[in-house]
C-alpha cells in the first residue's frame, strides 16, 4: 500500500438508523485501534518455560477517536444525543485503500475546548459495543 492522505480516513455515523452514513463534521484527526485480550494457559509442562496463549480466546474490542473543530452540524448534535441517551448506533470508519470497519459503538467521551483567540474544538472517543464487520475496498 502506498502512502495515503490522512484526511481520507473518515468516521461516519448512521444518523437515523436507516443505513445512510454521514461523515462526522469538522474532524481533523481520526484514529482506530483494535485490541484483543490474551488468555494465558502456561503450565509446568509448557515447553522451555515459554508462555502459551489460548488461540481464539479473550475479548476483542475496538476504539475510535477523533478531534476537530466544533461546527454545530447535525452530526455534532446527534453525537451529543447518543452520548446522553447511552445509545449504541452503527458507525463506519473508512480506511483509504484498505477497507471499511462497521458496527455498533458507544460514545464514551466528548470533550470541548476553546481558547480566547482560537476556534472551539472537540475530542470524541468511542468503544465497540458488538461484533464488527470489515469490508475490503
Amino acid at each position: 500500500m502506498v502512502a495515503q492522505n490522512g484526511k481520507d480516513m473518515l468516521i461516519k455515523l448512521d444518523l437515523t438508523g436507516s443505513g445512510q452514513f454521514e461523515t462526522i463534521a469538522g474532524l481533523r484527526a481520526t484514529r482506530l485501534s483494535f485490541n484483543a485480550e490474551t488468555v494465558d494457559v502456561t503450565s509446568l509442562e509448557s515447553q522451555g518455560g515459554w508462555r502459551e496463549l489460548l488461540a481464539g480466546a479473550g475479548v476483542k474490542s475496538a476504539a475510535i477517536s477523533g478531534a476537530g473543530v466544533f461546527r454545530d452540524a447535525g452530526t455534532d448534535e446527534r453525537t451529543r444525543q447518543i452520548f446522553f441517551d447511552g445509545e449504541t448506533p452503527d458507525f463506519q470508519v473508512i480506511i483509504p485503500d484498505f477497507g471499511v470497519v462497521q458496527g455498533a459503538f458507544q460514545v464514551t467521551s466528548i470533550e470541548y475546548a476553546g481558547s480566547h483567540n482560537g476556534e472551539a474544538t472537540y475530542e470524541l472517543s468511542l468503544a465497540s459495543a458488538s461484533a464488527l464487520s470489515f469490508t475490503a475496498l
